[in-house]
C-alpha cells in the first residue's frame, strides 16, 4: 500500500492505481495535516509514503524513526505530462 503525500501530482496517483497499486491520498482524504500526521497514517495498516518532501529524510534519521518507509521522487513537472 501505498500513501500518496499531499504534494504527489494526481497523474502519478492514477497510474498506480491503474496498474493496480493501492494508494491513500492525502491531498483527497486528509489535505492539510502536518508530517508527524502523515507519517502516524503510514503505520496502521503500513504504508510506503510516497512524497516529494525531503523534511520526511529528517524524520527517518534525525527523529530516528525507524518503522516508516519512504519514497522520494525528483522530476521535472513535463515528465508527468507523457
Amino acid at each position: 500500500m501505498i500513501l500518496a503525500d499531499e504534494n504527489i501530482d494526481h497523474s502519478i496517483i492514477q497510474m498506480l492505481r491503474k496498474n493496480g497499486i493501492s494508494v491513500t491520498s492525502i491531498y483527497e482524504n486528509h489535505r492539510g495535516i502536518s508530517d508527524e500526521e502523515v507519517i502516524s497514517l503510514s503505520k496502521k495498516p503500513p504504508k510506503i509514503i510516497l512524497t516529494e518532501d525531503k523534511d520526511f529524510g529528517e524524520w527517518v534519521f534525525s527523529h530516528n524513526q525507524k518503522d516508516i518507509s519512504v519514497i522520494l521522487l525528483r522530476y521535472h513537472f513535463s515528465e508527468t505530462q507523457k
